[in-house]
């Protein structure tokens, strides 16, 4: 494990997010979670050709196994919730809320760590839900592990060391705020018996697991296969996610800045999301709050 766990301090670098059994917080099941036999047929069936550094290309890179034995398993196993891993004095569930949702606004006095409110498009429903933090509200927005936690223990994670599970957990690419019935719905299913009832967002959806699978060596089940296959055959071109941009945002298309407009970035989380930290002053995106201490760089800590 050595080369992987090189390979993912190296490429993971930003926070993550749930509770649960699966470290997704598990609600009550209220009929929006989604079909589980989409795409569980022979897989051998009419494939189209797969692009170039597809995530149909990059699915076939995965073993296929049987599903080991959950013993063992605990979320404590891929270290303490919300871990501050990208250093920068905000947790990981506040850094995927800033990332995922729109019009945020900051509780007062956190620094621009702890989101107080804030607009969400759904990927999961296809839903917009106002955001309002509290506890008798928050959990209508949660933060979804793509492949979660406990699915990652059976195919391939109790072989990880405690530090590669920790940076899975915490992974932007592995986060994703959703609907919250939605997730507690999904539970810790895996795409066999799982997919959101947003149909538009299902390829996004599955390419993020391959990517997350593959980069910490992971396997999949036949039937997980069969089921993954199914969806990206529909779109064989889906590009393999890298998880800086929101999941509207890559349902939506190619950001404001690739259009020909400047960026508008919620925060230094999101400037170093889009990589364009250290920003200064003539920056696309740039607003004086980023430069704390009046040096001209912002985002630079």
């Amino acid at each position: 494990m050595t080369s992987l766990r090189t390979k993912v301090l190296a490429l993971v670098a930003l926070p993550a997010i749930l509770l649960g059994s699966s470290a997704c917080t598990p609600l009550a099941d209220t009929g929006t979670g989604a079909n589980a036999g989409f795409g569980a047929g022979d897989s051998s069936s009419s494939v189209q050709e797969a692009a170039s550094g597809s995530a149909l290309e990059q699915l076939d890179t995965l073993p296929i196994k049987g599903r080991a034995p959950k013993t063992g398993y605990d979320r404590d196993q891929f270290g303490p919730s919300w871990a501050d891993v990208d250093r920068n004095g905000c947790d990981t569930r506040n850094d995927i809320l800033a990332r995922d949702l729109t019009a945020v606004v900051y509780k007062d006095g956190t620094k621009e760590c702890v989101v107080a409110s804030g607009t969400f498009a759904d990927p999961y429903t296809g839903t917009t839900i106002n955001f309002v933090r509290g506890n008798e509200t928050s959990a209508a927005v949660q933060i979804d592990h793509i492949v979660a936690l406990s699915d990652a223990w059976q195919k391939g994670a109790q072989q990880l060391s405690a530090e590669e599970r920790r940076q899975l957990a915490n992974d932007p690419l592995n986060l994703m705020a959703a609907d919250g019935p939605a997730n507690g719905s999904k539970s810790d299913s895996d795409a066999a018996t799982w997919l959101p009832a947003n149909k538009a967002f299902r390829c996004e959806y599955v390419a993020r697991q391959v990517a997350v699978k593959a980069r910490y060596e992971l396997w999949v089940t036949q039937a997980e296969h069969n089921a993954i296959a199914g969806v990206l055959e529909t779109c064989p071109d889906q590009p393999v996610p890298d998880g800086s941009r929101s999941a509207a945002a890559a349902v939506a298309g190619p950001p404001a800045a690739e259009a020909g407009k400047a960026p508008v970035y919620a925060n230094c989380a999101a400037v170093k999301a889009a990589g364009a930290a250290p920003i200064r002053p003539g920056d696309a995106g740039w607003d004086p709050k980023f430069d704390g201490d009046g040096d001209g760089e912002g985002c630079t800590s």
